[in-house]
């Protein structure tokens, strides 16, 4: 992994635990220091400690170590030297005062953030997702539908039985009237 790399990687797993203001300062060839600088603002001490162990201890998982740290136990700033580039993490007050920004205004200020390109794609992977279940709506809004004709459906044939029922009851009693008189019939030839 670059250098670059990994000082961006500082960068974000400071962001991570809500450090602010966070900068990564190119500096490579520009000075004899380091070839990068990376800059944030925490607001109390816990919280320095918090940022400080974060960056130190994602980095060891893939084999990135300190050489140096200063300000153990400063409450205002904590240096971390891992060779190539430098973690400044301080407060506000301690970051107005000392102008560490200003000092390093000679190299390139980089975006420490992860690519837009993969943010988008990650968005149209999602949004991808999002828009199956959209497509199922639909389909169970027709199901809902199928239901009331089925319901119309049953009560039609609720009324036809009805209507047969009492179609039946009125034709019964002619057919039984017609039997009748073709037995008369029979029975007077």
């Amino acid at each position: 992994m670059e250098k670059k790399e990994i000082a961006f990687l500082a960068a974000r797993y400071a962001d991570e635990k809500k450090a602010e203001n966070i900068k990564v300062i190119d500096l490579n060839g520009l000075s004899s220091l380091c070839d990068y600088i990376v800059l944030a603002t925490v607001t109390s001490k816990p919280h320095m400690e918090a940022v400080e162990d974060e960056i130190s201890t994602q980095l060891k998982k893939i084999g990135v170590y300190k050489s140096n740290r200063d300000g153990g136990e400063s409450m205002i700033w904590r240096v971390s030297d891992y060779g190539s580039f430098l973690v400044h993490i301080m407060t506000q007050e301690a970051r107005d005062f000392y102008a560490l920004d200003k000092i390093f205004s000679f190299g390139t200020l980089l975006n420490y953030k992860k690519p837009k390109a993969a943010k988008k794609l990650a968005a149209k992977k999602t949004a991808s997702k999002k828009t199956t279940p959209k497509k199922a709506a639909p389909k169970s809004a027709a199901k809902k539908t199928a239901k009331k004709p089925a319901a119309k459906k049953a009560a039609t044939k609720a009324a036809a039985k009805k209507t047969t029922k009492t179609s039946a009851k009125k034709a019964a009693p002619k057919k039984t009237a017609k039997a009748t008189k073709k037995s008369t019939k029979k029975g007077a030839k």
